[in-house]
């Protein structure tokens, strides 16, 4: 099913994820995402449940029975993994070290990072 592929990529877009960090996350090969994303290959009921689980979405929503992503139980609040260390390189990039508010800006901005990932 097309529409499974589609729902699969857009999820895994929302929050910024490559399709080699998606493998890793579930524990296949980036070429698998590819086919499952692209419809050429069918995608393992397992592994449908985990994207269920992991972007808190229905699988009614990622099967294409409603454009709505949540379900009975659902709050659709993906969990994003808590440590990206390339968005730490890049609030290190963000801010002047040499400015006597860069230390609390920086940690001011990862503790909302953190909180929004809840």
């Amino acid at each position: 099913m097309k529409i499974v592929g589609e729902r699969l990529k857009a999820l895994r877009e929302s929050v910024g994820l490559s399709q080699m960090r998606m493998a890793k996350t579930f524990g296949a090969g980036q070429s698998s995402i590819y086919r499952y994303e692209s419809g050429e290959a069918g995608v393992p009921a397992e592994l449908l449940v985990k994207y269920a689980d992991y972007f808190d979405v229905s699988m009614d929503y990622i099967f294409g029975r409603t454009d709505d992503p949540h379900g009975m139980y659902c709050e659709a609040k993906p969990k994003v993994e808590q440590s990206y260390p390339e968005m730490d390189k890049f609030i290190e990039m963000c801010f002047d070290p040499s400015s006597p508010m860069s230390a609390k800006l920086k940690e001011t901005l990862r503790q909302m990072l953190k909180e929004d990932a809840r």
